[in-house]
């Protein structure tokens, strides 16, 4: 008899949840009178369920059958004063155009508070359920009179931005994370969709009035956190260094925010705060890793930007670095930029590879004697010694199969080939690269690959393709000039082969790597002009619209080729970046 018994209740649960699937398939179709037939089935079964009442008056409603529903409130209301139901039978008298019996129903509810104001959840929900915004906003005010210590910020905020009463709203967001601070990520992201990179925006200076006038009432690390957030929103990254050396002078912590912003700097390519962040941390820092990580960093943006005449200065400053903290394991990396500095700035070749010879003799993993290996291979590129090279990338494909540097390593090798000439066994080296684990490794493979296999067939001699490959590697050795001269040979010579648009975009890079504006932005122009239908065309719209943007003060016409890549190019790998930087030269909020 048990077990008879467990398979009826079994047998009429699963029925009982198919009825509901089915009352909600018709409702959500649109067909309320059979939705109808099966919510009442299901609520004459669960009577005190809510969820069913609740959707049965919203058919009703569907319906228009408001007697119905009004009947059906009114015997509910008789049997229990849930104060949700006096909300929903004034959104029914709403719906029938009698807005005084409605008012007059909303105003119980809210009574409903006096009596018990832990109702408020419930009458709220149904308010704010209905879009009864003003309502749903008067039931907090009222619980949050009666019951002081009810915090209704994050809910009230919320409502206010629906409104677009954007003053209210980050004031109740502020107010909420003042006495709930682990919620602070969440309410950045919801205060984001405000604000804007415009540092003039009008929100912006609303929300900085807001935070700095919490600030100089109750100071807090709390208001610098905000303030550099918004700071770096606004890409105002030296006013949200200042907050967060308060921070840390408050609260001593960690220097991890602040490396973080660094990182945040850089990669938006303001080298002039990252440079006054890391003189920070080489100044304050304690621990070792985070010194000579400063070091190193400040290096490479000293070294990016320096003229021949300041290369000994350089030297001096790696080599002063050697003498105070030693050459192992963990300078391991500035003894790596120690080379490529040698080789490739001072063309001191033989100097750089024994430097590193000797780095390979410490005692340190495979990761790092790969690392190490796959300088000494790019010494040898450049030197032009491309079996060397091929040594010693294929080392590292070998002694760590599979892992991202074996990945790095195998498009060097497809790479020296190109530069050797041997197209072929480079184009088989990145076929497989195109499904790399590395998206960065994938997509310069992908590139690469369709420079050769486009072009190695027009000209069984290869002539154009060559003089490409040659100029690729002159870039490669900070022969600038000598690339650019080679480039012009194939544009001035090979006018009708498909090599053009590759040398055009290839040549635009160096006129911006010599800061020479306005050749780069005649050869984007040309590629969209006279190639539009090749591959290059969303390539050169993204930099000509980062050039306009960034080096030669023309947002508008930026703002052109960044909307084409949006709206005509949503499979090109800028859409993000491209989107984003639209929005921001619109002024929309940042999302």
């Amino acid at each position: 008899m048990r077990f008879i018994f467990i398979i009826l209740v079994f047998v009429s649960v699963n029925v009982f949840s198919q009825d509901d699937i089915f009352a909600k398939d018709y409702f959500e179709n649109g067909e309320y009178e059979k939705a109808l037939v099966e919510y009442k089935k299901l609520y004459a079964k669960s009577p005190t369920n809510t969820i069913y009442i609740f959707q049965l008056i919203n058919t009703y409603q569907q319906l228009e059958k408001y007697d119905d529903a009004e009947q059906f409130l009114t015997k509910l209301l008789e049997k229990n004063n849930y104060p949700a139901f006096l909300v929903e039978l004034g959104y029914n008298y709403q719906l029938k155009n009698n807005l005084e019996k409605a008012n007059e129903y909303y105003s119980k509810a809210l009574a409903s508070l006096d009596i018990n104001v832990n109702n408020v959840f419930n009458v709220a929900r149904s308010f704010q359920s209905h879009s009864l915004l003003n309502e749903t906003l008067a039931a907090y005010e009222k619980a949050s009179t009666l019951k002081p210590d009810l915090n209704f910020n994050l809910q009230m905020a919320q409502i206010y931005g629906e409104q677009g009463d954007i003053e209210k709203m980050f004031n109740s967001y502020i107010d909420f994370v003042q006495n709930n601070e682990v919620a602070l990520n969440n309410i950045k992201r919801a205060i984001n969709d405000f604000i804007s990179e415009d540092a003039s925006n009008e929100n912006n200076v609303l929300l900085k009035k807001i935070i700095l006038k919490k600030d100089q009432q109750e100071p807090n690390v709390l208001w610098n956190d905000m303030l550099s957030w918004l700071f770096i929103q606004q890409r105002e990254f030296g006013k949200a260094f200042i907050q967060e050396k308060a921070i840390f002078n408050r609260k001593p912590e960690s220097l991890l925010r602040i490396v973080e912003l660094y990182g945040i700097a850089m990669n938006e390519g303001d080298d002039e705060v990252a440079k006054e962040i890391l003189n920070y941390l080489i100044n304050t820092a304690q621990d070792l890793e985070t010194l000579i990580s400063a070091h190193y960093n400040l290096l490479q943006i000293e070294t990016k930007e320096s003229l021949a005449k300041d290369y000994q200065k350089i030297n001096s400053e790696y080599l002063a670095l050697f003498n105070e903290f030693g050459t192992f394991s963990q300078t391991l990396d500035l003894q790596i930029a120690y080379a490529h500095f040698l080789a490739f700035y001072l063309n001191q070749t033989e100097q750089a590879t024994t430097f590193l010879e000797k780095s390979l003799n410490l005692p340190i993993n495979d990761l790092q004697k790969a690392q190490i290996k796959l300088e000494l291979g790019d010494i040898y590129v450049l030197k032009e010694e491309f079996n060397t090279a091929l040594l010693y990338y294929t080392q590292i494909q070998r002694s760590l199969k599979n892992s991202t540097i074996s990945q790095e390593a195998r498009f060097k090798v497809a790479k020296t080939s190109y530069y050797k000439g041997d197209f072929n066994w480079a184009e088989s080296q990145l076929k497989i690269l195109k499904a790399s684990t590395s998206q960065l490794i994938a997509n310069d493979a992908l590139d690469l690959k369709l420079i050769i296999s486009d072009n190695k067939y027009e000209d069984s001699l290869h002539v154009a393709l060559k003089l490409f490959a040659k100029a690729d590697l002159m870039s490669f050795q900070n022969k600038n000039d000598e690339a650019i001269s080679l480039l012009d040979t194939i544009l001035k010579n090979h006018k009708t082969e498909s090599i053009v648009p590759q040398a055009l975009y290839k040549q635009a890079k160096l006129f911006e790597k010599k800061k020479e504006y306005v050749k780069a932005e005649a050869n984007y122009s040309n590629i969209l002009t006279n190639y539009k239908d090749g591959i290059l065309v969303d390539d050169a719209s993204f930099a000509l619209a980062n050039l306009y943007s960034t080096y030669l003060s023309e947002p508008e016409k930026a703002k052109a080729l960044y909307e084409d890549i949006v709206f005509n190019h949503a499979d090109s790998i800028y859409f993000i970046e491209a989107r984003k930087k639209y929005r921001a030269l619109r002024g929309d909020a940042i999302n």
